[in-house]
């Protein structure tokens, strides 16, 4: 399998990344409301049912598993702990601060960033125990609705 989604599931909006295992390039990275997760996971596979599909073991993950039981073995529980405080140093080692902004404390630059796709980054990052290529296009400010 080349393909593969990684979800950092939540209550009320999780974090998904679609990447190319091959070229190591993240394709896309959002931020969804939760109840849209089915739906956003059924787009990205349309017809490609050999896609590997992997989501975080985390405090809502069993709503998130048993919404995904379609997918059968290509849904895959993987441990989550720490992502998130890990995102925040993933997203600065993808996008370092430069110039003068380094004498100032790196949260700051974290206000309107959204890290859950980050999370999901992590996630697969830690299953494929390699490094992928993110392109600061694909992350969203905002979570989507959709």
């Amino acid at each position: 399998m080349t393909k593969y989604i990684s979800i950092d599931p939540g209550k009320y909006k999780c974090g998904l990344i679609f990447a190319d295992f091959k070229s190591k390039i993240v394709l896309k990275a959002i931020v969804i409301e939760s109840k849209y997760l089915v739906q956003n996971i059924k787009t990205f596979i349309g017809k490609d049912k050999n896609i590997k599909v992997l989501i975080g073991n985390g405090t809502t993950s069993n709503q998130h598993i048993k919404s995904l039981s379609f997918l059968e073995n290509n849904l895959t529980i993987v441990e989550e702990k720490n992502t998130t405080y890990r995102s925040r140093q993933r997203y600065f080692e993808s996008f370092p601060i430069k110039g003068i902004k380094r004498l100032l404390p790196s949260d700051i630059f974290l206000n309107n960033i959204n890290l859950d796709a980050i999370s999901a980054l992590v996630i697969l990052e830690d299953y494929l125990n390699c490094k992928f290529i993110l392109n600061g296009e694909h992350l969203p400010k905002t979570w989507l609705k959709r």
